[in-house]
């Protein structure tokens, strides 16, 4: 993958954002945003039930090992505590505004955004899930920014809550910290907007689908992959029978956000088609950059990548950012990057 990997902005120099900064979540209108990594992987269970296993998974080089705590893995259910962070430090980002790991969520206003009920049970839930994200651990080789490495984590670091004092013992607010790799990935803009109807997929396996549909199909006009890959990248531990069924059911109903799917039994294939809703919904900051390169920047790139046309490089680099929603800091050294990469993935034309 190729990292927006120049110069921070001054908002996201460590320096002045130490680990023991707080940053707190106030944005009302923050757009729903994940990072790619998780979308493109299956870092969460997709059952209601507890998983206890551990779990690996590997595609073209890239893996993952997820190991649970007692309480059973983290869900795709949990994952919208860290949706919330998320969204709501891009935003901040967005308004040139600091923005650091340690989190501080006020609990009514993440159900809310989330689009869950507000009664005694959805707060226990919310306790549950903030444990469940602190206790699984991750290994991985799968890179945010532009090292690469293997790296061990919890999906927070850390977590401390408040209750309201009395029987009630309500939870009213919580500070988590996040992973440096989540974190990592924020920081280089390795995002992409979310249908704010997200959160309106009950299933699993819909919000599952939608994210890979959202990830690999993004604003082009089709996706096109075979039922075996996406059950693999779905990280679903349904049979291939009961996977194939789930797919041909949310092609009959048609109600995935941004996209339409279309499943062919004869090849066994899934279509996923742009419905065009998403272009409008993005905000102006994922708009594909429209800038102008240094004259240098061509000579570099032809250094990089001998026997490449660069004007071709330059289009396919502009296409690339628009459908990763990348607004380059540095956009000479991320197009000699993205370059230098496209050369070493195919070698000379």
């Amino acid at each position: 993958m190729v990292s927006d990997t120049p110069n921070l902005p001054p908002n996201l120099l460590p320096e002045r954002h130490p680990q023991h900064d707080l940053f707190i979540c106030d944005v009302s209108d923050a757009v729903l945003k994940d990072v790619m990594p998780q979308m493109e992987h299956p870092f969460y269970a997709l059952s209601k039930k507890p998983e206890t296993t551990v779990r690996r998974y590997e595609h073209n080089g890239q893996w993952i090992k997820v190991t649970p705590s007692v309480k059973g893995l983290a869900t795709i259910y949990d994952k919208d505590i860290l949706i919330y962070c998320i969204s709501q430090l891009m935003a901040k980002i967005k308004r040139n505004e600091p923005v650091s790991p340690r989190v501080r969520i006020n609990s009514r206003d993440l159900l809310v955004f989330a689009n869950r009920g507000t009664a005694g049970k959805d707060y226990e839930a919310l306790q549950e899930s903030i444990e469940r994200l602190a206790g699984t651990v991750i290994v991985t080789n799968i890179p945010t920014g532009d090292v690469e490495q293997t790296d061990t984590f919890h999906l927070i670091d850390s977590a401390s809550i408040r209750r309201k004092h009395g029987l009630d013992g309500r939870l009213l607010a919580c500070e988590i910290v996040l992973s440096d790799w989540v974190f990592n990935a924020i920081k280089h803009n390795e995002v992409l907007t979310l249908h704010r109807d997200y959160f309106r997929l009950r299933k699993p396996i819909e919000r599952r689908i939608y994210e890979l549909a959202r990830k690999h199909c993004g604003q082009q006009a089709s996706w096109l992959v075979s039922l075996d890959t996406l059950l693999k990248k779905s990280g679903s531990k349904s049979s291939e029978k009961e996977f194939r069924r789930a797919v041909r059911t949310l092609a009959e109903t048609n109600h995935l956000p941004d996209y339409t799917v279309s499943f062919d039994p004869e090849t066994d294939r899934v279509t996923f088609q742009n419905r065009g809703t998403l272009k409008a919904a993005l905000t102006p900051a994922s708009e594909p950059w429209t800038g102008c390169l240094d004259s240098d920047a061509y000579g570099d790139a032809r250094n990089v990548a001998p026997g490449w046309d660069v004007h071709y490089l330059e289009r396919e680099w502009r296409g690339w950012l628009g459908h990763n929603e990348i607004v380059p800091k540095s956009p000479e050294r991320h197009f000699i990057k993205f370059c230098q990469s496209w050369f070493e993935k195919r070698g000379r034309p």
